[in-house]
């Protein structure tokens, strides 16, 4: 039996019978609205390498006291957050960033891609301990939050945020913060960190089912790195999917009901999947957003093949998330294919009880 070592093994896979835990792709389909007047030639020309000027002033309309120009239009959040930590080593040279750990597998290596350093805190029971974060940050010059995060489902407390915004003013530090599931909140509102070193990421993968597409953005008043972001976009990438922002533009325009509407579909399958696994005996915290659980099991490494190559079931291995002896399960997927992944992991533990202890 081949060990899966990446998630690259599942990443696009769909095939028939596979009970997909995986990816965190949304199945809901996008709003109807997308699809309207992409006939026009110039979506076929190249973009402005800030990306679509009516785009950008659509989403300073969301943020208090933003402008168009604080904006650039990126290739998903992914490269979104590429470009900062390429900007941020151009200004600064190679820096710490401190990053919450279990974090999105990728925080790591795009951080040291872009020549920085990552440097750990690490969370209780799923949220930031203020104490060890305050002391780690005296040795970075950024710090990533994920917040609803992937891995966990967590939503950081308001004080904890509002004490971060202080300390990071305080010391000079960067706020980076990775918002892509603002719109998935089941306990509160979301809170927006503010502040003038604050850089927000954000996209329209999540709260529009847009993925494929890969519009994301970031905003800050700073303007040496909005700047520095832009000069570097335009040797790479050039301008993001002109097309793929069209349809940004036209998903902007879509009542906020439509939103409402998917995170409540969003919350049944949060209960019914965390409410399925506590039954089968695993220990694990209740999200409050996005879309994954990290329930605790031994074997980790050993869980993922098997219950893929002997149960057609996929999860991810908590060990690529910097959390082994856990695995990851995103709910994004019907209710009754979570049923039915239930059943396959129920048979899967039979006799591996004491794994969840």
């Amino acid at each position: 039996m081949q060990k899966i070592t990446s998630p690259a093994a599942f990443i696009g896979l769909n095939d028939t019978g596979i009970i997909s835990f995986g990816s965190g792709q949304p199945d809901l389909p996008p709003p109807e609205a997308i699809f309207k007047h992409l006939e026009t030639p110039r979506l076929f020309k190249y973009g402005l390498i800030k990306g679509d000027e009516e785009l950008r002033s659509l989403l300073a309309k969301e943020y208090p006291g933003a402008e168009a120009e604080d904006f650039v239009i990126t290739n998903g959040a992914s490269e979104a957050l590429d470009l900062v930590f390429r900007a941020i080593y151009q200004l600064h040279g190679k820096v710490g960033v401190l990053v919450c750990k279990p974090y999105y597998y990728s925080y790591p290596p795009i951080i040291e891609l872009a020549g920085l350093k990552p440097v750990y805190t690490n969370l209780i029971e799923g949220k930031i301990d203020l104490k060890d974060f305050e002391k780690k940050l005296k040795s970075v010059k950024v710090v990533l939050i994920n917040s609803p995060s992937n891995p966990t489902g967590r939503v950081e407390e308001m004080e904890t945020l509002k004490a971060i915004e202080k300390l990071c003013a305080k010391h000079g530090v960067y706020i980076i913060s990775d918002e892509v599931y603002k719109d998935l909140i089941y306990e509160r509102e979301n809170y927006l960190l503010k502040g003038a070193q604050v850089i927000t990421i954000n996209s329209f993968s999540k709260t529009y089912s847009m993925c494929g597409l890969r519009v994301g953005y970031l905003w800050s008043r700073d303007k040496k790195i909005v700047d520095t972001v832009v000069d570097i976009k335009v040797h790479t990438s050039m301008n993001t999917n002109v097309l793929g922002q069209e349809m940004a533009r036209n998903a902007m325009h879509v009542p906020h009901s439509f939103i409402e509407k998917q995170r409540q579909i969003w919350q049944e399958r949060r209960d019914r999947l965390y409410g399925g696994l506590i039954a089968l005996g695993f220990d694990l915290w209740k999200p409050e957003g996005a879309f994954y659980v990290l329930p605790k099991i031994k074997n980790s490494n050993r869980v993922v093949s098997e219950l893929f190559h002997k149960h057609q079931v996929i999860v991810y291995d908590g060990e690529w998330f910097g959390a082994p002896g856990r695995i990851r399960l995103s709910y994004a997927l019907d209710v009754k294919l979570i049923d039915e992944g239930l059943k396959r992991i129920k048979k899967y533990i039979q006799g591996k009880e004491s794994w969840l202890k």
